[in-house]
């Protein structure tokens, strides 16, 4: 078979954003591709199967999009435009390399690193109310977050609340140990970090203290109006659509609401019908609320995660058709 030869020149930018140390980047190309990949004064040159050099191709190319961006490509980069390409989602890949709103907070910078994450950014900044749906690790309320704090900082908002319905997976707060703020500290840790990892614990701390940045269970919304503000419900699948109405209905003059969950692991008991599931057609005909839906493709975690998803997925599609432990 003739072997094809592709060369990309990429002397204008450094290796090392787009390769990754050591080369791991191109490591891994060569692991999911046949083909052989070689840097030589600043030029790429990929060799192999013409339908394989074509598709690591296009890889680096969507790669060195984001690298001249100003960021540095990664291994979940590469993972998830390798993706894209073996879906032929063709649309989605022409996204991939397009600016992405980035928010430069006390200790890093945050932007979108797949096309969901771009859109869902996006979509915070033009719209009022966003409903983000999507499994684990997709950045749901790390992004919202990210927004709500740069918000804060440009001085858009007063304040920011982010705040979880107190309902857990299988277990009850009442069986905790401690009074009610210890009971609710450990259950809503997820935002607290998220907070941490965008500014200093003091800052963090002082916020708290003035009120400036509110975390609650979401029975403390009830009966509160919320002016020049940054509300985030958090794993909203909980919530029943009492709740959902109650918390949409706090939102005052020039204030924002974030909505994230995943309706996939709802942990109401039997019979009542998740708030988030339901507000997808309640809210359906309102034009300036926005829903977007993140995918495994949005995984940002641990490689394994997207696999645990997907299989997950199939797994509960084959039970619904009678294929594993199902009814005929």
């Amino acid at each position: 078979m003739k072997e094809t030869v592709h060369k990309i020149v990429i002397s204008d930018i450094d290796p090392i954003h787009l390769l990754g140390q050591n080369d791991v980047n191109l490591r891994l190309i060569e692991d999911k591709l046949p083909v052989r990949i070689v840097l030589r004064d600043g030029v790429l040159t990929v060799k192999g199967d013409a339908r394989a050099v074509e598709k690591a191709a296009r890889v680096i190319g969507n790669l060195l999009k984001i690298v001249r961006e100003g960021k540095s490509s990664g291994e979940a980069d590469v993972r998830y435009v390798l993706d894209l390409i073996e879906s032929g989602t063709e649309k989605e890949i022409s996204g991939v390399g397009r600016k992405s709103i980035a928010y430069a907070l006390d200790k890093q910078i945050v932007s979108g690193r797949t096309v969901g994450q771009i859109e869902y950014l996006e979509a915070m900044e033009k719209y009022d109310i966003v409903f983000s749906i999507g499994p684990a690790g997709t950045g749901k309320t790390y992004l919202a977050v990210a927004a709500a704090v740069n918000a804060l900082r440009a001085r858009k908002v007063e304040r920011i609340l982010l705040v979880r319905p107190a309902v857990e997976a299988g277990e009850s707060l009442g069986f905790l140990p401690g009074d009610f703020k210890e009971k609710v500290d450990p259950y809503l840790r997820p935002i607290y970090d998220a907070i941490s990892d965008m500014m200093s614990y003091e800052k963090m701390r002082r916020f708290v203290e003035l009120g400036v940045i509110e975390i609650a269970p979401l029975a403390y919304m009830r009966g509160r109006t919320l002016g020049n503000a940054y509300a985030i419900l958090d794993e909203a699948q909980n919530t029943t659509v009492g709740q959902m109405k109650m918390f949409l209905t706090r939102l005052g003059e020039n204030s924002k609401a974030v909505i994230t969950g995943d309706i996939t692991q709802i942990d109401l008991a039997n019979g009542i019908q998740s708030g988030l599931v339901e507000a997808q057609t309640i809210l359906s005909g309102i034009n300036d609320v926005r829903f977007v839906y993140l995918t495994e493709r949005d995984v940002v975690r641990h490689r394994l995660v997207k696999d645990i998803i997907k299989a997950f997925d199939e797994y509960g599609r084959s039970k619904e058709t009678g294929g594993i432990g199902g009814k005929a």
